[in-house]
């Protein structure tokens, strides 16, 4: 991987919009899922004998979402070191 040319603003935000596609899925997927979550644990209270169930469905999203989130953060900064990097 080659060093990203940052000598002009265009240039700076064209490495910008590269950075923002890696781990992109996995973002959006923990946001989701997070979103999910916390829905389900909020309306856990109403959903009668299945409410402890709905409960920890919703805790278990809540989870996996933020992991997947995380993981997008150290995708992203190991792509960004990478590139960073002068290796030819």
């Amino acid at each position: 991987m080659t060093r990203p040319d940052l000598s002009d603003n265009a240039k700076i935000a064209q490495y910008r919009a590269e950075l923002r596609t890696v781990g992109r899925n996995q973002r959006l997927g923990g946001f989701a899922l997070v979103i999910l979550g916390a829905i389900a644990v909020w309306g856990s209270g109403s959903a009668g004998g299945a409410a402890e169930a709905v409960q920890w469905v919703g805790y278990a999203a809540l989870a996996v979402g933020w992991a997947l989130m995380l993981a997008a953060i150290f995708l992203r900064t190991r792509y960004h070191r990478q590139r960073m990097r002068e290796t030819n």
